[in-house]
């Protein structure tokens, strides 16, 4: 294994390899065996200075990752999964009296919208539909008629169906308004390039199981440090989501203000390593290559995507049901599983749907060894090859 960013060497024994497993879900992803023995640490405690040292430089590289200038913007970490992130935000960067606009076009800008509710923010739930874009016209109509408006959310590509949104426009209509803009890129981070500020983003955010391709547990807003600072004088909504809060601690102490997942924190800093050994824009290029790869075999075999090619983000494809009463999807989904490849049920009420997506530490020679498999599946249970769709 390659040594930790502590400067130590943890070798481990030939024999501990582990059994790799291809997962198409859309997170966690597929990990290396570095990444994976990276957790695989002496026991420290989380207060030492040295430990301290290594969060300084996994937060500074975390906007590294979005070509943040580290005098602008900052990244605060918390344990948990992606949905934190949006939950920290929200409650934490919406002054007295605002609102906040939520630009919703599928399940997980859903999710932001049910945050605001839960706690009991003013806020608009500006809809679209799922395998559409937003109308941007409409966003700016909606601003423009309701000065209130102090932060504008939205999620970059939808996992639930692959739509990639367009983020950088959605920006400069919040900034023209004079709101702050929040973007879920739990999906995209570290693997569709982004540029914070010229992609008009004050916060984004992501988890270290996806694009990092390490473990889940931990979490990450990046953002502007001036609107963290200025956010102290907001509603305090939540104790342990405050943005504020655990900025604030981090740079007195250096600290997570409460204990942070140790052996997932050697994970994300491996990968990271492993990251920019690899290159922004060969990683983006291996996704695509996956991306390709996956729908070649899809074509192939006759499958019918939910979203335009050219709204797609690049990373998940939702994949519609075929018409045919042979087709089973927990009986595919247990075939491909028990040969070492996970695909995932889709997530659009309206459309039975699956979806294959193209994260992870995995190739395009992946995607061909798993479609042999799915063909093997759709054989074994009589499922017309191509397959068949009655409209």
């Amino acid at each position: 294994m390659s040594e930790t960013m502590s400067g130590r060497d943890y070798s481990m024994p030939a024999f501990m390899h582990m059994k790799r497993n291809v997962l198409l879900n859309p997170g966690p992803s597929t990990t290396t065996d570095t990444v994976k023995y990276a957790q695989v640490v002496p026991d420290i405690c989380p207060r030492e200075k040295e430990f301290a040292s290594l969060m300084k430089g996994l937060r500074e590289d975390l906007v590294r990752v979005v070509h943040g200038d580290p005098d602008v913007y900052t990244s605060v970490l918390f344990c948990g999964s992606g949905t934190i992130n949006i939950d920290v935000c929200l409650n934490s960067l919406l002054p007295e009296g605002k609102k906040a606009l939520i630009v919703n076009n599928g399940a997980y800008s859903t999710r932001a919208a049910e945050i605001c509710a839960y706690y009991g923010l003013p806020y608009i739930d500006l809809r679209f539909p799922v395998d559409e874009l937003p109308d941007l016209a409409l966003v700016e109509k909606t601003l423009a008629e309701d000065p209130d408006i102090a932060l504008v959310h939205t999620t970059h590509n939808e996992t639930g169906t692959g739509i990639l949104n367009p983020i950088r426009e959605i920006g400069a209509l919040a900034h023209r308004y004079g709101a702050v803009f929040t973007v879920d890129t739990t999906s995209t981070y570290a693997m569709r390039p982004i540029d914070i500020a010229a992609d008009n983003i004050d916060f984004c955010m992501a988890s270290a199981q996806k694009g990092l391709m390490a473990m889940t547990g931990l979490s990450f807003v990046i953002g502007n440090r001036s609107m963290i600072e200025e956010s102290r004088n907001y509603p305090k909504r939540s104790y342990y989501c405050n943005l504020f809060l655990q900025y604030d601690y981090f740079e007195k102490t250096g600290e997570m203000h409460f204990t942070p997942p140790v052996q997932t924190i050697y994970a994300a800093m491996q990968a990271l390593k492993e990251y920019w050994t690899e290159g922004e824009e060969a990683k983006w290029a291996r996704h695509t290559r996956v991306f390709e790869a996956i729908h070649a075999g899809l074509d192939e075999l006759g499958f019918r995507d939910v979203i335009r090619r050219e709204e797609q983000a690049g990373l998940v494809v939702s994949v519609r049901y075929p018409d045919d009463p042979a087709w089973d999807f927990g009986k595919v989904h247990d075939y491909c599983y028990e040969r070492g490849f996970t695909i995932y049920p889709g997530k659009i009420s309206t459309t039975d749907t699956f979806r294959l997506c193209a994260l992870g530490a995995i190739d395009e020679e992946d995607i061909h060894d798993f479609f042999a498999v799915f063909r093997e599946a759709l054989d074994t249970l009589g499922v017309a090859v191509p397959v068949r769709y009655e409209d």
